[in-house]
């Protein structure tokens, strides 16, 4: 169609639905970075190692809080691993199946890198549960601002606002979804509005342009400007979202969204906050809220309450995400996970998930009970995610963009250097609290990890003891068993072996059904599998199928659904005349070699208590037959 022809209009749309994906994605994906100027400086001047807030040390701190966003958030996510994304998504999971592809075929080097991946992952939850906590906290602690006598209740609101917003996971954010970009534009515009007003009384604050006043800091300073930095890692925490929700906005609208007026208006903000604190060096107690006039102080605790609510709905919604896409790569069992839209399917719940987090956000809170307690533990978990990025995206750049070895040296050099620098400076804080996201980190990547291995394990065990398929089949020819009539579905993950499930029915009840399809479902690694590719039929002869069922680990599995696609193949499906088997093992701990005991008896809990292969699969319960074996791992 040339361009005299097109439709009218059409180029008017286009816009349209590009400004609504790029109000959506403030809404979403910058909640987390955009509330970091409610304690960022004040933790530089007023932390555990804080620095007088004099007007050469302020210049230092708001020079490296500008360049780390400029690095870490602009060069860094926006610019070079925002191209990384699989099939349009992006995110530790999905970069981690880019990796995998893309790294060297010797199998230490893919554990590495898998471990990397899997650990990366994990340290998300540590930083999922911080996030929420640090927060709101950090917001409802604008009312001690107000008058002192609101300091007894600071934890009762924070706890009932963190309380509320978990209860009301399980209704989805779709219903309140529309409303996130318009408020967080607000948001932004209240932080580029409050920092200019600021600026413009002490513009002097503008020389912190120069990044020799963050050099002439660390020359001053020495150790401590090494330690300032683990607060003003603050700054730039939630940098990675920009890449994780790539996948559901698109990249240009979050590059527009960043460049255009989120960034702005943090730096405008960061400054406001710096020309403050040099015009009165006590604002240090806390100079985001003491930019404000005295009459706007409650509009803006509640304008910021109602934004760091945004922000750790997008790291909770995210949390759910993660958790299915491991779940689909065979990294976590099966949990509950409802669908809160009909429209969307990323919009997912995991109850276990949601109550996980909120007892721990809830201790979190009680623990450390203020927002500059808790920024001792912020930061360890977003750093060493950050730096597991590097490493991650240099690997694949070479099977993507063709980089040379030198090439992906430097880049990975140049960031690692940046990243490592912040990780050291928050492994400092380690015994102030910064051992918490660690050990949720540590306990997530060990349950990930066991799981994987005891599934492989597992495998191995049933390929072991299977019967090989071909000779099977010859002997079915040869002495025919009673076959009756519809068809059975035995679901295995041998290609080449016989279902225990068919052997057990075949020993015990003599009979096959007139239809046997052996169902083997693949998770690829891509986002999605086009549905037209879901299923593939292979006939065996006697009766036999196979059927090879494929799906991308953000699809949803539907096994009925899927299997209505068989019909071009010849095999049509009628499920009240379908039987589905499937076999349920009873898993021993043993000392055989493979995984130490403890981790088989992990694992064994963890497969007791994942939830049933039916609901997961979606297939009709009362079309299920349950056939019970014993493994020895």
């Amino acid at each position: 169609m040339s361009s005299a022809e097109k439709i009218p209009g059409e180029a008017d749309d286009g816009k349209v639905k590009r400004s609504g994906l790029m109000v959506a994605a403030i809404g979403v994906v910058f909640g987390d970075i955009g509330t970091s100027p409610l304690y960022t400086l004040k933790e530089v001047f007023h932390g555990a190692h804080g620095i007088a807030p004099t007007h050469e040390h302020v210049l230092g701190a708001l020079s490296l809080v500008l360049w780390a966003l400029l690095i870490v958030v602009s060069l860094k996510y926006v610019v070079f691993i925002m191209r990384a994304d699989n099939n349009g998504e992006g995110g530790i999971m999905a970069l981690l199946a880019l990796t995998l592809k893309s790294a060297p075929g010797d199998t230490r080097s893919r554990w590495l890198l898998m471990s990397m991946g899997i650990f990366g992952a994990a340290l998300f939850y540590g930083d999922g549960v911080i996030t929420p906590a640090i927060s709101v906290l950090s917001a409802v602690e604008g009312l001690k601002i107000a008058t002192p006598a609101f300091e007894p209740y600071v934890i009762p609101i924070t706890l009932a606002v963190l309380t509320g917003l978990f209860l009301f996971q399980r209704k989805g954010t779709a219903s309140v979804g529309a409303l996130f970009g318009p408020v967080m534009i607000v948001w932004f515009a209240t932080l580029a509005l409050l920092g200019v007003i600021n600026i413009y009384h002490e513009p002097g604050v503008l020389h912190a342009v120069n990044p020799l006043h963050g050099v002439y800091f660390f020359a001053e300073h020495k150790w401590y400007g090494f330690l300032a930095l683990g607060a003003v890692v603050l700054a730039v925490t939630g940098g990675e979202a920009l890449y994780a929700d790539m996948g559901h906005f698109g990249r240009m609208p979050i590059r527009t969204a960043w460049f255009f007026l989120v960034l702005p208006s943090l730096l405008l903000n960061y400054f406001g906050q710096g020309a403050l604190m040099i015009g009165n060096p006590a604002a240090v107690e806390n100079p985001f809220y003491l930019l404000a006039p005295s009459w706007a102080l409650y509009p803006m605790v509640a304008l910021a309450t109602l934004a760091t609510v945004i922000a750790s709905q997008a790291v909770i919604s995210g949390a759910f995400s993660v958790t299915r896409q491991a779940m689909q790569l065979g990294y976590c069992p099966r949990l509950e996970v409802r669908h809160t839209s009909e429209k969307e399917i990323g919009q997912v719940y995991v109850p276990a998930i949601n109550w996980a987090l909120l007892i721990a956000i809830i201790a979190l809170v009680l623990g450390f009970r203020s927002s500059s307690n808790l920024a001792a533990a912020y930061g360890i978990a977003v750093t060493g995610t950050m730096a597991i990025d590097t490493i991650l995206a240099v690997v694949v750049a070479r099977a993507l963009w063709g980089w040379s070895w030198p090439t992906r040296i430097a880049v990975a050099a140049f960031f690692l250097i940046i990243d490592l620098a912040f990780f050291s400076a928050n492994a400092m804080k380690i015994p102030q609290g910064g051992w918490f996201p660690l050990v949720v980190g540590i306990a997530v990547f060990t349950l990930l990890s066991t799981w994987k291995r005891g599934r492989a394990l597992l495998f191995d065990r049933l390929r072991d003891s299977a019967i090989a398929l071909e000779p099977f089949l010859a002997g079915i020819a040869a002495h025919p068993p009673l076959r009756v009539s519809g068809t059975a579905v035995f679901l295995t993950a041998n290609l080449d072996g016989v279902p225990h499930a068919m052997l057990h029915n075949l020993i015990h009840n003599k009979v096959l059904h007139e239809r046997v399809a052996l169902l083997t479902v693949i998770t690829e690694d891509v986002p999605h599998v086009p549905e037209i590719d879901h299923a593939e039929v292979l006939p065996l002869g006697e009766g036999f199928f196979r059927i090879i069922v494929r799906y991308g680990f953000k699809d949803e599995p539907d096994i009925p659904k899927t299997l209505m696609q068989c019909e071009e193949y010849g095999l049509a499906f009628h499920m009240m005349e379908t039987s589905f088997f499937i076999s349920r093992e009873t898993l021993i701990a043993t000392m055989a070699p493979g995984m130490a005991l403890w981790r088989e008896k992990l694992f064994i809990s963890m497969a007791r208590n994942a939830g049933s292969v039916t609901a997961y699969f979606k297939i009709p319960t009362n079309r299920v037959v349950e056939l019970g074996t014993q493994i020895e791992l």
